[in-house]
């Protein structure tokens, strides 16, 4: 391979078809290694999203990742620091960040970029009550034009998130504990049978190295955009294959917004129930490698019965909406 397709010690090669976050991850690991960014750097969602010219969730996860393996630390600021001197702040790409270009893809739109940002930080927020949405908050707060913000907002209530009542307001949940079931029901349904059709497209290297994180993943305290990755592992990435596209999107339909309780239900789920998750994604992975197919399905309809209940129980108990979750776009009504 030639020279130019290592960038700081990083084969870009291996690189194309990980997911942005693990991409992310791999390139500040080895900039941090070598020795490529300075000792006290600060290392912040903000300054790394616009490095990637990605949304701030990978950018989170990557970051959460190397402070899990001891590559950065915290600090009194926010965000985190490359450990060995006072920090301080500057651009990534100013400090010595080289970004193969082969991660990045320049013809995103803006309104693809924050799009993902802004779904989940609905979902995440739909089991705290009803949120009525403001567009010129949305456009400030992403620094784009009205109509980008439009597009997006658009673009969720095509999928159901969101609705728009009579005079063009934009609203969102609550999610009651009726749809939480229903939601859930819809997915232990379907899941299964979208399993079985993906399964012969599947690829063992991809279904190793997801058992792979996992496996690593559970030695340590999962923090719960990592829940949403390894989730997206098992019940996106893995059913992506399923040649029926009807299928395959009202599952995801559902997925969009459960997924991303991770964040809503962080400080209320049991390590004992994020114990037994991740058990039950590694016997699902075990069982597909092993081209037991049938035993897989019945796992992965299971996982998604038991986890109801857990999931109603936390619905229920919820207080206020914490501040991680508050955005300024988002407006909490009665």
């Amino acid at each position: 391979m030639a020279e130019s397709d290592d960038i700081a010690g990083v084969n870009v090669a291996t690189l194309r078809d990980e997911p942005i976050y693990a991409a992310i991850q791999a390139v500040l690991r080895a900039h941090i290694i070598e020795g490529a960014l300075p000792a006290g750097l600060v290392l912040g969602q903000a300054n790394v999203a616009r490095a990637f010219n990605v949304s701030r969730v990978p950018a989170g996860i990557a970051l959460s990742r190397l402070l899990d393996e001891g590559l950065v630390e915290t600090f009194e600021g926010r965000g985190f620091v490359v450990p060995g001197a006072k920090p301080f702040r500057a651009e990534l790409l100013d400090a010595g960040l080289s970004v193969p270009p082969e991660i990045v893809n320049s013809s995103i739109s803006r309104r693809d970029q924050i799009y993902s940002e802004v779904e989940h930080a609905v979902a995440a927020c739909l089991a705290y009550g009803r949120f009525m949405l403001n567009e010129t908050a949305l456009a400030q707060h992403y620094d784009v034009s009205r109509t980008i913000a439009h597009e997006v907002l658009t673009q969720l209530e095509r999928l159901g998130i969101i609705e728009q009542d009579s005079n063009n307001r934009w609203y969102a949940g609550p999610l009651s504990g009726d749809e939480l079931e229903h939601h859930f029901e819809m997915r232990w349904i379907l899941e299964p049978q979208a399993l079985r059709h993906a399964y012969p497209l599947l690829k063992e290297g991809e279904i190793r190295d997801r058992l792979i994180r996992i496996e690593a993943a559970r030695k340590h305290t999962i923090q719960p955009l990592d829940r949403e990755q390894l989730e997206a592992d098992l019940h996106v990435r893995t059913l992506a294959p399923c040649p029926n596209s009807l299928l395959l999107h009202a599952v995801q339909r559902s997925q969009r917004i459960l997924i991303a309780t991770h964040s809503a239900f962080a400080s209320y789920q049991s390590p004992d129930e994020i114990t037994l998750m991740s058990s039950e994604h590694v016997s699902i992975y075990k069982a597909l490698l092993a081209s037991d197919v049938s035993l897989a399905c019945s796992i992965l309809e299971a996982h998604l019965r038991r986890s109801l209940g857990p999931n109603l129980e936390i619905l229920g108990r919820l207080d206020v909406l914490p501040d991680a979750l508050r955005l300024p776009y988002l407006v909490q009504v009665k």
